[in-house]
């Protein structure tokens, strides 16, 4: 999975958290989908993991800014989807905590993760660069 141009939504500050997401994620994939020890890469999913659960929020925080700016009009429909994924990774987190972070668990994260991005990034994202581009001119 990798970043494309066509991913940009054309603010520079919000390319640049999707394009770390992107590698983030991509990285973390790879590392736990790769024959090897599982003990080696926990250290890996760790930090990811902490990672996801602060950099989304910030990162959604400024997309979300952004659309207000913009007076984007599915702003709510977008939050919501924000919100969503906020709680799926919180219960992933939830899920390590109590019961460790099991291998099935951790493949399961990481398809999630890598779905989410493509999904979000490539089409719900690409609704705000749209409609920022008709109110700015652009097409």
């Amino acid at each position: 999975m990798m970043w494309k141009d066509k991913y940009k939504v054309g603010v520079e500050k919000v390319d640049n958290q999707h394009q770390e997401l992107f590698s983030r994620v991509t990285d973390f994939v790879s590392t736990v989908r790769k024959d090897g020890d599982w003990e080696d890469k926990l250290e890996k999913v760790k930090s990811t993991m902490s990672f996801m659960q602060e950099y989304v929020v910030v990162h959604f925080d400024d997309e979300e800014r952004y659309m207000k700016e913009i007076n984007f009009p599915e702003y709510k429909e977008h939050v919501k989807i924000h919100e969503e994924f906020k709680n799926e990774v919180n219960q992933f987190a939830e899920k390590f905590e109590k019961e460790g972070f099991k291998e099935d668990l951790v493949q399961s994260f990481a398809g999630k993760l890598m779905a989410w991005l493509i999904n979000h990034v490539a089409s719900h994202d690409q609704k705000i660069a749209d409609y920022a581009n008709i109110k700015g001119g652009k097409k």
